[in-house]
Parts: structure tokens; C-alpha cells; sequence
């Protein structure tokens, strides 16, 4: 497997020096909170040169994730025109990860359905879908639900949901995720749920709840988890998805997620 960082652990708008720190604590991918980087929207150079500094630090982006963080008013249950604007951003989210050398987007908030019936929500999304994924397939990226947890979503929140719409659409631009403390939340750890996405996980979240420093919580067994994986032969990215508790003690916490990565996931 392989490990990377998400820079939501890092200090927003001003982390490029801490990429080569990143490299030296065994992490070769990074994962993009594009609320991060850029305050409300990017341009070609400005993707460039991110993309840059982290290939020169021996750090490959692997893809975007915390998409609607610093846009709240688009989702998938809007109405028309906030749907129509959504499919651009999205779409303008797929070319950016492209251009930074990613493959994923990883959807997680922004699809709360409220009172909205999940017969409703669920026609909702396969119409958002068939007008988003031709689009994406162009790019190359591919879109996984994000697992979660019923306190961070009402809607897709199993694994077995999401892998349920993936086979539904069996399309190359939506894939599979799975989300380390989703997977505890819902009961989803045992074997059946890694042999259910044999052969087609695409990214995996090491994380606990709050997104703290993964493994220190004691609620996430991820020794547990890193052997599910191996028994399904997954050899791609594992992410700690860890957010920045202080920016005095930053990059001490990305050293001591990655600790746990190299512990509990490594070979």
C-alpha cells in the first residue's frame, strides 16, 4: 500500500514548505482539500505550481476531498439552477484534480437530504450522475461515495450502499471508497465488507472520529482494518485524513499519523 497525507492537516493557504518534511515521514501522496489551497477558485498557473511543489518534494497528488467545504450552497438536493451550478463546480473540481495528477474525488458532505424520501433521493442522483460522469470520463477521474457515519450524512451512508450505486451504473468514472471510522460507526469491519470491493477500491481513509491523529483515539482499530486490506490484495493509496489540531503542532501530528499508517497498513 501505498501512504499519503491530506493537507487539512496543514496550515491553510501556506503548507508548501512543510512537502518535503511529508516525504520524510514516509508519506509519497497527497490528498487535496482544494479549500485549502485556494480561496473560492484556481487558475492554471496557480495549479501548476502546487502540483509542482509537491512532485518536487516526492509527493504525487492522489486526488480531492473535502469538495463543498467552502461552497455550502451546492449539493445534490438543490433546486434546478443550484444543481446546474453544482454540476460545473463539480466538473471544474474533475479537471482541476486531472491537472494536479489525481485520480479521485472523494464526495462527503453536500448530500444531505432532510425530509426529501431516499426513493426521491436516490432518482435525484442517478439523474445528477448521468449528466456528471460523461463529463468526468473525459478527464479520467473517478468519483467514490464517501461512506459515513449516520452523524455525518443521511444519505449512501454504508459501504454496501455505495458499492450498491457503483454497480448500478458500472461506469470507469465512479468507483469505491471506503472511510476507516464510517466503517466503525456503521458495523461494516469484518471480512465481507473488504471482499465486497476486491479488485475495485479505489482509495482508502485512515482516520478516527473528529478526525484527529489516527490511532489515537482507541476507537479505530487499524491494525485490525490494514489486515483487511492486505487479505484483499489492495495495493493503493491509504490517506490519513486527519485535520490540524494546531499549526504549532502540525507537523509533530502528520509524523504521528504517519507512524500508524506505517504500523497498521504497511506490509
Amino acid at each position: 500500500m501505498k501512504f499519503a497525507v491530506s493537507n487539512i492537516a496543514l496550515p491553510a493557504f501556506d503548507h508548501l514548505s512543510a512537502f518535503p518534511v511529508l516525504r520524510g515521514y514516509g508519506f509519497t501522496g497527497l490528498e487535496v482539500a482544494p479549500s485549502r489551497v485556494w480561496h473560492g477558485s484556481w487558475d492554471a498557473a496557480g495549479v501548476a505550481a502546487y502540483r509542482r511543489a509537491a512532485e518536487s518534494a516526492g509527493l504525487a497528488v492522489v486526488g480531492l476531498h473535502s469538495l463543498f467545504f467552502d461552497r455550502p450552497e451546492l449539493g445534490l438536493f438543490k433546486p434546478a439552477e443550484t444543481r446546474l451550478a453544482t454540476l460545473d463546480f463539480m466538473t471544474g473540481l474533475s479537471a482541476l484534480c486531472r491537472d494536479l495528477g489525481g485520480r479521485t474525488l472523494i464526495y462527503g458532505g453536500g448530500r444531505r437530504r432532510g425530509e426529501m424520501p431516499v426513493a426521491q433521493a436516490m432518482d435525484e442522483t442517478r439523474r445528477f450522475l448521468s449528466e456528471l460522469l460523461p463529463r468526468m470520463e473525459a478527464h479520467g477521474t473517478m468519483l467514490c461515495f464517501e461512506p459515513l457515519g449516520p452523524k455525518d450524512s443521511d444519505f449512501l451512508n454504508s459501504a454496501a450502499e455505495c458499492r450498491a450505486l457503483a454497480d448500478e451504473f458500472a461506469h470507469p468514472a465512479l468507483g469505491l471508497q471506503l472511510d476507516a471510522k464510517a466503517l466503525v460507526e456503521n458495523g461494516e469491519t469484518g471480512e465481507e465488507t473488504f471482499r465486497a470491493v476486491k479488485g475495485r477500491l479505489a482509495h482508502f481513509h485512515a482516520n478516527d472520529p473528529g478526525l484527529v491523529v489516527p490511532g489515537s483515539t482507541g476507537i479505530v482499530d487499524h491494525a485490525v482494518l490494514g489486515a483487511r486490506l492486505r487479505a484483499i490484495g489492495y495495493d493503493g493509496w491509504v490517506s490519513s485524513e486527519q485535520r490540524m489540531l494546531s499549526e504549532a503542532g502540525a507537523l509533530a501530528d502528520a509524523e504521528a499519523g504517519g507512524r500508524t499508517l506505517l504500523r497498521c497498513y504497511g506490509s
